[in-house]
């Protein structure tokens, strides 16, 4: 059997409703269970006991660089309007070399919290990067 290596984080794609799906970074694809801690008073052992609770979901940040007249993170973060707002499932990829998915998260209802544009530094040399945080009720992990 041939020998099997990682796959490098550079080549993925998220598609997320908006024309662009290229993002320079993808942060917060995390979930946990957060413990439960119970203590009856008869129980012999003067401490208590674990058990899982509630699932938890980190927010999704994810960055790319700001091109002329691409609105969109604005646009969506504008729809929020008291309690409602736009939601949508955003998926993504991490690709393999033939560009093909290998490992797939998908955020299910997701919507934007915060978006942040670039930090701007007249001596700066960097490219101008802004960011869209995304609060979400599931992550699930599809493998291709």
């Amino acid at each position: 059997m041939p020998q099997q290596y990682p796959l490098p984080v550079f080549h993925f794609t998220v598609q997320w409703g908006g024309t662009r799906i290229g993002f320079a970074e993808v942060s917060g694809l995390t979930q946990e269970n957060q413990a439960i801690e119970y203590r009856d008073g008869s129980f012999p052992e003067y401490s208590s006991i674990k058990m899982p609770g509630l699932r938890k979901f980190s927010n999704v940040t994810l960055k790319r660089g700001i091109v002329k007249a691409d609105n969109e993170f604005f646009s969506w973060l504008s729809t929020i309007k008291l309690n409602k707002v736009e939601r949508r499932d955003v998926i993504v990829a991490l690709l393999d070399e033939q560009h093909a998915p290998v490992m797939v998260w998908k955020l299910q209802n997701a919507f934007p919290v915060k978006v942040e544009g670039p930090g701007l530094k007249a001596s700066g040399n960097e490219v101008a990067i802004e960011s869209i945080e995304l609060a979400h009720e599931g992550l699930e992990l599809q493998n291709e």
